[in-house]
């Protein structure tokens, strides 16, 4: 492919530039923390440079994917630069899946190299990929290797060497990453991330999230998780510091949060619920931002962080919007609002972030001519939430057909519904997919029928989400049993586990005699969650 030739009056975009600029003007300020290593951005972009020179010598070319199975370390923070400089794409998984999972996005997405933690390496002992030519294992935060891997992550940057390569590309719609999310057929799609999108949604995360030269970022919300929410480029932007934390505990975000001076994160509403039930919680003597979304979050824990002295900015967005696409920015007419009045609106989905286009929600038939149509802004009509725009995929890899449906009219489908209100904020009430947002992490409820109803004791089930305090839902599986049979339910929950990742499995099971069904013979899963959600202030789902 030709590209046109360019004027001085573009430059394609890339976030690639954030760590240049960063080098430029504030080489020595701190860039990154990870336990005991420190990394000034001279360090980070020298860092990145040499592994993405050492992947180029391991043959590394323009569009080859990189896999990486990796916690929040200074190795998954240089990734997002080293990958992308080096011409490939970068390719974060999830860390919870189970081995046959991670097998299948490396297959999938044609990775030629996997990076990853020893725990998580030593989990797919034995496991053989199509595509993947060899495993690199990360040191520990101690620095220490268990041979886990075909090589060592030092003996991979050996390869490489301190020669610049410039921080730019020729095209800002080539892909600098791939990001697998689960929908309702159980089947991961890889969604594809432009360097033009992940520019431009970083910097939507600056102006939403406040970030400036004094940001310390505290890094709870996983990397593997839309990279971040773009986070390693945008803390980057504006030359924040990045606090690495590998596992969230509460009695850990606060001594990071006391020692390091953090003053912005990231998380699911469990992380909220965890940093305010901590023994170590207290109130805030000095400002501390956190952005959250998944699950929309209580009322009750929304007050449970102001009453701690923290600010809360509510977000909303998907895999296929860089994360997050609206936020929920308070509007000068709650100011008179009382505490609980205000948390409720709080909880709203919002508007559409500076750099995204307007939020919709639309119903479920479009005109004659094809084009959506809007309900009424009047807060009960309900329809569903559509995105267009420079923070919305580019696409799902190597699956145009799923691509085509998600776009129809024009506009890509959330497959989310909610309503409008007058004021012009969005409010979600539902997931048309039935997907359960546990912990911010998205659970098909096909894929864990699926491997509740290959028990041999099981006939049938259904799995559908359930309040959790601390999770925002959960799921919960009805299952039939055969005639005559006793299995139990730790049994089904043991059954589930070896079949797919843990988070997943059903915490509790419910036999019932049967399920309830409409004439075509569709489970009525509306019914089951009417029963588990009540009147929750918390339910997202119909």
């Amino acid at each position: 492919m030709t590209l046109p030739a360019r004027s001085g009056l573009d430059s394609p975009l890339t976030p690639l530039r954030f760590l240049d600029r960063a080098v430029e003007v504030h080489p020595d300020k701190e860039a990154a923390v990870d336990g005991g290593r420190r990394r000034t951005y001279r360090e980070l972009a020298a860092e990145a440079t040499r592994l993405a020179q050492a992947l180029r010598a391991s043959g590394i070319g323009e569009g080859d994917r990189v896999a990486y199975l990796a916690t929040n370390s200074l190795e998954m923070l240089a990734a997002h630069f080293a990958v992308p400089l080096a011409g490939g794409v970068l390719v974060a998984v999830n860390t919870r899946l189970a081995p046959a999972e991670v097998r299948y996005i490396c297959n999938h997405s044609g990775a030629r190299l996997l990076v990853g933690d020893a725990p998580f390496l030593e989990a797919l002992a034995g496991v053989e990929f199509e595509t993947v030519r060899e495993v690199v294992e990360t040191p520990s935060v101690d620095g220490e290797y268990t041979g886990a891997g075909d090589l060592r992550y030092d003996e991979l940057t050996a390869r490489g060497s301190d020669n610049p390569i410039p921080w730019e590309v020729d095209d800002e719609n080539s892909l600098i990453s791939i990001n697998y999310t689960s929908g309702t057929t159980g089947e991961p799609k890889g969604v594809m991330y432009t360097h033009r999108g992940a520019y431009l949604a970083s910097l939507g995360n600056v102006l939403t999230q406040g970030f400036g030269i004094d940001t310390r970022y505290l890094w709870t919300l996983p990397m593997f998780h839309c990279n971040g929410w773009c986070g390693p480029w945008s803390v980057t932007a504006v030359a924040g510091t990045h606090v690495c934390l590998r596992a969230v505990r509460g009695d850990d975000m606060w001594r990071l949060i006391d020692t390091e001076l953090v003053t912005q994160m990231s998380g699911a509403p469990t992380v909220l619920t965890t940093l305010a039930t901590a023994g170590e919680a207290h109130r805030m003597d000095r400002p501390l931002t956190i952005a959250t979304a998944g699950a929309p979050p209580s009322p009750t824990i929304i007050r449970a962080i102001r009453n701690l002295g923290i600010e809360l900015v509510h977000v909303y967005g998907l895999t296929e919007t860089y994360g997050p696409y609206s936020v929920c920015e308070p509007s000068a007419s709650w100011s008179s609002l009382s505490g609980e009045e205000l948390a409720v609106r709080m909880a709203r989905q919002g508007v559409g972030m500076i750099t995204a286009d307007r939020l919709r929600v639309v119903l479920p038939e479009p005109a004659e001519d094809g084009t959506l149509v809007d309900v009424e802004p009047d807060g009960v009509m309900m329809g569903e939430i559509v995105m267009r725009g420079n923070v919305v995929m580019k696409g799902y890899f190597e699956d145009p057909e799923r691509t085509a449906e998600a776009f129809a009219g024009g506009w890509f489908h959330s497959g989310d519904l909610g309503v409008m209100h007058p004021d012009g904020y969005v409010q979600l009430l539902d997931r048309a997919k039935d997907v359960i947002i546990s912990g911010g992490e998205n659970i098909s409820t096909i894929e864990v029928e699926q491997a509740v109803v290959s028990h041999p004791a099981i006939v049938d089930v259904a799995v559908v989400g359930v309040p959790d305090d601390k999770w925002g839902e959960r799921p919960k599986a009805y299952a039939v049993r055969k005639p005559g049979e006793q299995l139990t339910e730790a049994e089904v929950i043991a059954h589930v586990k070896s079949r797919i990742a843990g988070y997943k499995a059903p915490r509790e099971v419910e036999f019932v005699d049967d399920l309830p069904k409409t004439s075509t013979g569709k489970i009525r899963k509306n019914e089951l969650r009417d029963a588990a959600w009540g009147d929750s202030t918390m339910r997202i789902q119909g």
